[in-house]
């Protein structure tokens, strides 16, 4: 049933994925999680076949060890067994870990949200058929400010004076490729914009709530109001720009950073609705912003493939990633 069926929040970091799904965590009936599961874009890579049960066991051993256990409300014997029994893939993980959420919390349905799962969305699709999938796109230039800001998206040495375009990069080739995967999943796939969240967010509710069918209602969001939705997750906490999350770059950016920004993601901007200020005949990129352009997203693209693909993605940082207790 539709209406039963998981729900996953994906986008580009910083576009209010976190926002969006404590959003639908406030509106009840969703399991409550206070974690990303990384379980297709880490656990998924860093264990291996997890059909084969000495890996499932090395796995579990590691997630019962981490703070992603420890938020899930759950005991070791609530757990351990389905997923010694059960799980072949990081689709059955994901699905056992949120169902026995679900269950002991007395909720009907999960939704999951770890934004990087948007780079795996064709196996996320395959290994749990019925999701459906919400993409939610923030206008590239307040994503760029605020990928900058924390400093998440590292350019070459020789790049280093461009780190507020390779964030606009980022932005445009992860969207870009979210975007092209989600096409190929008909009515299951659903693309929102977060300003529409955060400045008319009944008529949002009621488009999400129709798409996913169920009943959003924002008043009793705003009532229960769990995680971001009560305190903003900004990177701007603090400076004075943490209320003012749309539309953010026009006070922090120059006119020639927004020049160069535009000039490298005008494109993506227009396709998902948003209007560069820069004049066209002024957002040309420079051959710099060009090679960069060409350069970058095969970079991604080709670091993707040694973590999805090779022996690599066995060295994945459990730490970083919030796997293992520090």
């Amino acid at each position: 049933m539709r209406s039963r069926a998981p729900v996953f929040v994906l986008g580009c970091g910083r576009s209010g994925t976190k926002f969006l799904y404590h959003t639908l965590l406030s509106a009840g009936d969703f399991a409550v999680y206070h974690a990303e599961s990384n379980a297709f874009n880490l656990i998924g890579l860093r264990f291996g076949d997890l059909a084969i049960r000495e890996n499932r066991r090395a796995m579990l051993d590691a997630w019962l060890s981490s703070k992603l256990f420890e938020r899930s409300g759950l005991t070791r014997e609530e757990i351990e067994p389905r997923i010694l029994e059960e799980c072949r893939n990081p689709g059955d993980f994901l699905r056992i870990l949120m169902e026995t959420i679900a269950r002991k919390q007395g909720m009907r349905r999960w939704a999951e949200s770890t934004p990087l799962h948007l780079l795996y969305l064709p196996l996320v699709k395959r290994l749990v058929p019925d999701a459906l999938i919400v993409h939610i796109i923030r206008d590239g230039r307040d994503v760029a400010v605020s990928l900058n800001k924390i400093g998440w998206i590292r350019p070459f040495p020789w790049d280093r004076k461009k780190s507020l375009v390779l964030a606009g990069i980022f932005w445009r080739w992860i969207v870009s490729k979210g975007r092209r995967y989600g096409r190929a999943m008909g009515s299951d796939y659903l693309e929102v914009r977060y300003e529409d969240l955060v400045q008319n967010p009944r008529d949002f509710l009621a488009r999400l709530g129709s798409f996913i069918e169920q009943d959003l209602d924002y008043d009793r969001i705003q009532s229960v109001a769990l995680g971001s939705v009560q305190d903003p997750n900004s990177s701007f906490r603090g400076d004075g720009q943490e209320k003012n999350p749309v539309g953010r770059w026009k006070a922090v950016l120059k006119a020639n950073e927004i020049q160069t920004l535009e000039s490298a993601i005008s494109d993506l901007l227009i396709e998902t609705g948003y209007t560069p200020v820069t004049p066209v005949e002024q957002r040309s990129p420079s051959i710099s912003i060009r090679l960069m352009r060409a350069l970058y997203p095969k970079y991604y693209d080709f670091k993707l493939w040694l973590k999805s693909s090779t022996p690599l993605a066995k060295t994945a940082d459990l730490g970083r990633m919030g796997i293992r207790k520090s």
